[in-house]
């Protein structure tokens, strides 16, 4: 594939909101809607590209959305979008993470200025490039003339990528907010890997003690309708649980007491994944724990990834639609140097995001205990209009789009149409774009 310098000739950007269906809780707080960014980029070669974004200020930086409104959270994010898209005019790259590498200290400066905080979480400016990554890299498929994602990704990056999964766990997720007969349909559905959103703040009055009350409970619950629950895509032939915290834990002391609770009910041997347990800024080593703990918002670039594996993390998450295509490439190779295994989360985005998303999850060794590879996708329980959404992928009919009896079944229009990534949307082009 040739290789060539695209020169960004404009910029623009859009956004539209999409509202839950009902409040949607994690980190201690509750969403009631996502406003989905796009950036339209034009090169001096006459391609286009919008790419896609979806502004999550919770998930990137709590201190940020329990600061001020959620809508004054989700105005600070849209503006270090459109900060980048004022850079990003007249820039050239000949890949794609050059320009991120390029713009991502300059957005995350703005957004300390934006958000009042010195220690903005570099999160909250890789969530805000995201749209614009995407669309580099769509521009960057056009002017390579690349028609698969294989022939997108690099080459240094391929042995990273390098398996076919034809079957995909699609992880649904356990929020604050769900009943016991919201968890029962996951497993009606054929769902066999749960992830259980931890850390809630029942009296939303910051005790950690309540709050580990609560998440022992919420682990009950999950583990008492899915006990008995049978699958061939695991190695146990059991439902297997992905606990959450989302750095809402303090101690390894308090940890272990969630974690033996969950050796005394019998979910411990269930239990595939613990995800960021500690605040990013809390460095505790991990390597103690008895379970396979993943390092997720910790993890900015590859230098991250590694200080978290020195610190005993066992799997990384790769997020391209939450941290940009660009960081989730650097660290999957740093990881894959320390045979670690990652996978994909999301970051409750659209369906065509989903499919972006989809295309990494499906070329990525499986974690331990699953005989399949894995992503999570909760759009679908959380999306108000999520069948409305589906009309906007481009491949919205295809086999692939939506999960069926707890997995994606991927065939070989998949891979060849790269999950439609590099197909048109009407809608997203439709929307009403403009210069920053």
């Amino acid at each position: 594939m040739e290789r060539l310098t695209i020169r960004i000739e404009t910029a623009e950007w859009a956004m539209e909101k999409e509202p839950m269906a009902t409040p949607f809780g994690f980190k201690g707080g509750y969403l009631s809607e996502l406003w989905q960014t796009a950036v339209r980029l034009r090169s001096r070669e006459g391609h286009a590209a919008v790419g896609l974004g979806v502004q999550s200020v919770l998930w990137s930086d709590p201190r940020v959305f329990f600061g001020t409104t959620e809508n004054g959270g989700n105005e600070m994010m849209i503006a270090l979008t459109k900060r980048a898209v004022q850079l990003a005019e007249g820039e050239t790259f000949r890949e794609p993470i050059e320009l991120l590498e390029r713009l991502v200290g300059q957005v995350h400066a703005y957004g300390r200025e934006v958000t009042s905080r010195p220690d903005l979480r570099e999160t909250f400016a890789l969530n805000a490039l995201v749209p614009l990554d995407h669309a580099a890299w769509l521009l960057y498929a056009a002017g390579t003339g690349a028609r698969t994602f294989d022939e997108i990704v690099p080459g240094r990056f391929r042995d990273v990528l390098s398996e076919r999964h034809r079957v995909l766990a699609c992880t649904p997720v356990v929020s604050y907010s769900h009943t016991e007969a919201d968890v029962r349909r996951m497993l009606d559905e054929g769902y066999f890997v749960l992830k259980l959103k931890l850390g809630s703040d029942p009296d939303k009055d910051g005790d950690l003690d309540k709050m580990l009350e609560w998440d022992k409970r919420q682990l009950e619950l999950v583990h008492r309708l899915a006990a008995d629950r049978t699958t061939p895509y695991t190695d146990s032939g059991r439902v297997v649980y992905y606990l959450d915290a989302n750095g809402r834990y303090d101690t390894t002391e308090r940890v272990l007491r969630l974690l033996d609770h969950a050796d005394r009910i019998g979910a411990l041997e269930r239990t595939i994944l613990l995800e960021e347990p500690f605040p990013e800024e809390n460095k505790l080593p991990v390597d103690g724990l008895p379970v396979r703990v993943a390092a997720d918002e910790s993890v900015h670039h590859e230098r991250d990834a590694r200080e978290r594996m020195d610190l005993g993390y066992r799997a990384i998450t790769l997020k391209p639609i939450a941290k940009t295509m660009s960081v989730a490439l650097n660290v999957a190779n740093a990881a894959k140097e320390r045979g670690v295994p990652c996978f994909c989360a999301d970051l409750t985005v659209n369906p065509w995001m989903v499919d972006w998303n989809k295309n990494v999850a499906a070329r990525l060794a499986p974690v331990p205990g699953l005989r399949v590879g894995l992503i999570e996708s909760n759009g679908p329980q959380n999306y108000a209009n999520w069948r409305t959404m589906i009309g906007y992928h481009p491949n919205a009919g295809a086999s692939w789009v939506q999960a069926d009896n707890g997995v994606f079944h991927l065939d070989d229009s998949f891979y060849a149409e790269c999950g439609g990534s590099l197909g048109r949307s009407p809608h997203y082009e439709s929307l009403v774009f403009a210069r920053a």
